[in-house]
């Protein structure tokens, strides 16, 4: 029973991270002996995740198959207005909450992705986990949970507003502002931060989008 429920846990995090990372686009159609196969875990299991990821509105149905779901412009606008608004608590909180050791982290973080701006692909993983370490910062577990709950949305993005051309260098000089207002306690200061780093990406992403449909 043990391991049936592990492998189940498996496989659910494993598409999940598959389509996190781009493997699997929106409308990319997953079969079910195809995913047993790649990752090595038994069709039931698979099974059981593909029926969870449905009902997370993270796959979708067509016909009869289930692709991962895409968001349109309403859903996305949605998802950056809750993003927006539960990021900025957690970086208010991190200002009050956060120890020295996160603090330090939160700096080496931003350093460290200075000399990586431009490798788009390093930029988009490290981002993943700057932004992580604010949520837990904010040492509050059920905005860690609706966060959790929104980057698993953020999943269905199929590319990253760190790939337009200059965003990488604005992006962490954004972040760069984020940890000082954390680093000077000034809860304000860090939620508005925040919220501005987002909007930048929101509207970075909606020209990148108007600029495909042009095409």
């Amino acid at each position: 029973m043990t391991s049936e429920r592990t492998q189940q846990k498996d496989a659910y995090a494993l598409i999940l991270e598959a389509i996190d990372v781009g493997v699997y686009k929106p409308g990319d159609r997953l079969v079910e002996s195809e995913l047993a196969e790649r990752f090595g875990v038994s069709r039931t299991p698979i099974r059981e995740a593909l029926q969870r990821l449905e009902t997370q509105s993270l796959l979708a149905r067509d016909g009869r198959s289930l692709v991962v779901a895409s968001l349109d412009h309403n859903q996305l606008s949605e998802l950056y207005v809750v993003r927006s608004e539960l990021e900025g608590l957690a970086a208010r909180l991190a200002a009050s909450h956060a120890t020295v050791e996160e603090k330090r982290v939160l700096r080496d973080m931003v350093e460290e992705d200075r000399q990586r701006v431009e490798d788009t692909a390093a930029l988009a993983r490290t981002n993943k986990r700057f932004h992580k370490m604010i949520h837990l910062a904010s040492h509050n577990r059920y905005l860690v949970q609706q966060l959790d709950l929104v980057y698993r949305s953020m999943a269905l993005m199929a590319t990253s507003s760190l790939a337009a051309e200059g965003r990488g260098t604005k992006a962490v000089e954004e972040h760069d502002a984020i940890v000082t207002a954390i680093e000077n306690s000034d809860g304000e200061a860090a939620y508005q931060a925040l919220k501005a780093h987002i909007s930048k990406a929101f509207m970075t992403r909606l020209k990148e989008d108007a600029e495909r449909e042009r095409l």
